[in-house]
């Protein structure tokens, strides 16, 4: 692999013109597709597989054109205090406002509460509904402005009032989470390089690998049914890995142009080295997000093929672009003290500031000491010079193995807890900011009527196999109003035929509360002795019951699609480094950052902890399908910085140096490009808290946390000391099993038999690898 994209990487250098001229042709092509797509369809709710799927299926087919699709909104009206909503100008004035709202543009019906029984048992609160003919994105700025006109008017009589529904359905509050991760990513970069052109590049290429996601997912929206949550996650991830990929090709050439390789073939070979890192990092990421389409969810499904899709964008413009950009301005992403080390050695003079050529593992000068792996810094004559962070903390690390790694573990152990008290679930109105009327009409629903009002449960009845179906019909219904926790159940509303009818049950608590669970389980429970004795069969579904079962069955999901990923990390892992004991431990330190990331998602927006620090207004159950898709795009992400981390670390093992120096040798290479990708990342995810949806809210606040744990704890800690206790064990592979592996050279091994040496000066100076200390 290592050797195809050497000549990738030289073929975009040399036809760069060629490469960004196809690029920007690709950019308008799908920029075209997007402006001339059709609207997207209704997203399908549909969840194969599950019981309330199966009631609503039911009632499709037993009661034709149920199904409306028409806008709809509930307004509430809450009388001031001591009043009730049954006084004569009260009264009036929700009779006058149903009057007027039903006579308004693609009204279908407005139903008044007095004629519905929609008033609370104290009066202090009623509600209309009001139907429409067209779908809420249909609705005309007209019919908006009349409803909201009528409810002012209701407002000016003296009542409080607030609509629900998705007729007039508050946008969610856009932040800066684009804006401002590019920002920190743009300063992180500048800091990690001290070049603005080096800095801007991946900037560059990843906003125009967001484009081209953002154009192509909009332009097959309609045939995929993409949602604008389907864009929001494709730019997250697609800017995060973009900036990250172009990155690590940028420093691998600047490390080959430091080695005094000329432009074109320090480019092939960064594309040969780090692009083979970027093939395989970006691959695991796409065969995670396209695995989340086996779980037989269709909105997962959509996310993860539009994320996939995505990445794979980023992967080919790091390993295409990147170069032909790189072929327009060799010398621009160098530093100023790279650009000029050059003139400075031929004039004798003492490059930056000291360079110690690396010989048999360990560096050494004229009076300057051997470096080994737990040293003190370097001395050159009668100077100490400090080495690197990274190096230093290597150091650190390989001196004290085992403490690091108990302590590692014990955090990310106790970070992981709350994640044992993991609820799922699907939030509604009531996880919307206060300062929405939908929310605001939720509470107040919620306060008249009983907090289970808002998610009432709907069980269907077939009835064709009874000997008198109103009678079966009638025995659900008395079973249903005995049961605890149903404080009221609606009239049978049967269909043409007679043989089905419909039952709204309203549960005593919230519909997010695990009360509301255990009610639907034990009505469930009871089927079978009702259905022996009546001869009718029924099912309970509804929204309430509908976001139930999917939590259910993500949670089945969760440990089996787990076990594949780590699995599938543990294999490929193994081809990549001829080694059991890495992959293993690879895939414990993933286990570790995953679990220790939903632990801090239960703390935050379950249990409240900080939560108004986050900016979260409302805690509830964790979103169903969050734990699935943090698992899967974690592990692409934890495998980017394992490979460009260890790859570096075996390196230098094949090159003969020693377990501890390895590691040491290792970070030196990689521990500030890791780190600032890891920052990038974190700033990228971060950024999508500051507004969107609460699912975007809460996926970013997720990666954020899981790239903090797995590049700052389990790759700078866990996976060094494990290295450092292990020694030359690591890299222990059967003879057996390494003669049936294929082998992929990841590192770049087999291009260092094929590349000249690096150019010398004209004064005759040596530029082969240095290392700086």
């Amino acid at each position: 692999m290592a050797t195809f994209l050497h000549r990738v990487g030289q073929w975009a250098f040399r036809r760069r013109r060629t490469v960004l001229l196809l690029w920007v042709a690709v950019l308008a092509a799908v920029f075209l597709g997007a402006t001339s797509a059709s609207e997207a369809p209704e997203g399908s709710s549909s969840m194969p597989g599950i019981e309330s799927q199966e009631a609503f299926d039911l009632i499709n087919e037993r009661f034709p054109g149920a199904e409306a699709d028409g806008a709809e909104a509930r307004v509430v009206f809450v009388a001031g205090q001591e009043q009730q909503v049954t006084t004569a100008a009260n009264r009036s004035a929700i009779d006058t406002f149903v009057t007027t709202v039903a006579d308004g543009p693609q009204v279908a019906e407005a139903t008044s509460p007095f004629d519905a029984e929609a008033v609370s048992k104290d009066d202090s609160t009623a509600y209309a509904s009001v139907t429409y003919k067209v779908a809420a994105d249909d609705l005309t700025d007209a019919s908006k402005e009349a409803l909201t006109k009528a409810v002012e008017q209701a407002r000016d009589a003296g009542l409080t009032v607030e609509v629900g529904g998705s007729a007039l359905e508050t946008e969610a509050a856009q932040g800066l989470g684009e804006v401002l991760g590019v920002l920190v990513a743009a300063v992180v970069l500048l800091i990690t390089f001290g070049s603005l052109a080096a800095a801007g590049l991946p900037l560059l290429t990843a906003i125009l690998g967001v484009g081209i996601s953002l154009a192509g997912i909009t332009a097959l929206s309609s045939a995929f049914g993409f949602s604008s949550t389907v864009g929001e996650l494709a730019m997250m991830l697609g800017l995060a890995v973009g900036i990250d990929y172009s990155l690590f090709v940028v420093s691998r050439y600047r490390e080959e142009r430091a080695k005094g390789h000329e432009a074109q073939q320090a480019t092939a070979l960064a594309v040969g080295t780090a692009g083979g890192a970027v093939v395989f990092a970006g691959l695991t990421v796409i065969i995670a997000l396209l695995g989340l389409s086996v779980i037989g969810v269709p909105m997962l499904s959509k996310m993860g093929l539009g994320s996939a899709g995505a990445v794979l964008v980023g992967v080919l413009i790091a390993l295409t672009a990147v170069p032909a950009l790189l072929g327009f301005w060799p010398d621009a992403v160098l530093s100023r003290r790279d650009r000029k080390g050059g003139s400075r050695s031929r004039k004798g003079e003492r490059r930056s500031p000291i360079k110690l050529r690396r010989r048999s593992g360990s560096t050494k000068a004229a009076g300057a000491s051997t470096e080994t792996a737990g040293g003190s810094p370097e001395t050159v004559g009668a100077s100490t010079v400090k080495a690197p962070w990274g190096v230093r903390w290597a150091r650190f690390v390989v001196r004290r193995p085992l403490p690091v790694l108990l302590l590692t573990v014990v955090g990310l152990g106790a970070l992981a807890v709350p994640s044992l008290d993991l609820r799922m679930g699907m939030p509604g109105e009531e996880a919307k900011s206060t300062s929405t009327t939908e929310r605001r009409a939720y509470d107040a629903l919620a306060e008249g009527f009983g907090p289970g009002f808002n998610g009432p449960l709907t069980v269907v009845v077939d009835a064709k196999g009874a000997d008198d179906p109103k009678a079966a019909v009638a025995a659900v219904s008395e079973r249903l109003d005995s049961t605890a926790g149903v404080v009221s159940v609606s009239p049978a509303r049967f269909n043409e035929a007679g043989d089905t009818a419909v039952i709204a049950a309203v549960p005593s608590t919230a519909p997010t509360s695990e009360q509301t669970q255990d009610l639907v389980r034990t009505i469930r429970g009871e089927r079978a002795a009702v259905e022996s004795g009546t001869g009718a069969h029924f099912k309970v579904t509804g929204t309430t019951a509908l976001n139930i079962d999917v939590a259910q069955k993500m949670q089945d999901a969760l440990v089996p699609y787990l076990a594949v990923i780590v699995s599938l990390a543990f294999l490929l892992l193994m081809l990549v480094f001829r080694s059991i004991l890495v992959p293993l431990k690879a895939a414990l330190g993933f286990l570790l950052s995953v679990l220790a990331a939903l632990g801090a998602i239960v703390t935050v927006f379950q249990q409240g902890h900080g939560a108004g620090f986050f900016g979260v207004e409302e805690t509830g159950p964790i979103m169903s399908t969050m734990p699935i898709f943090l698992v899967g795009i974690i592990f692409g992400l934890a495998m980017d910085y394992q490979v460009f981390l260890v790859s570096r670390i075996r390196e230098a093992h094949i090159h003969g140096e020693q377990a501890g120096q390895a590691i040491v040798t290792g970070f030196r290479h990689s521990a500030q490009v890791v780190g600032a990708a890891a920052l990038i990342m974190m700033a990228v995810f971060g950024g999508f808290m500051t507004g969107g949806e609460s699912m975007v809210k809460m996926v970013g606040f997720g990666l954020a946390s899981a790239v903090f744990f797995d590049a700052f704890v389990v790759r700078m800690a866990f996976v060094p000391a494990v290295l450092a206790l292990l020694g030359r064990r690591a890299w222990w592979l059967p003879r057996w099993l390494d003669r049936l592996l294929p082998r992929v050279d990841v590192e770049g091994e087999a291009l260092t038999k094929h590349t000249p040496a690096p150019q010398a000066l004209s004064d005759g100076t040596d530029r082969r690898p240095s290392v700086t200390v």
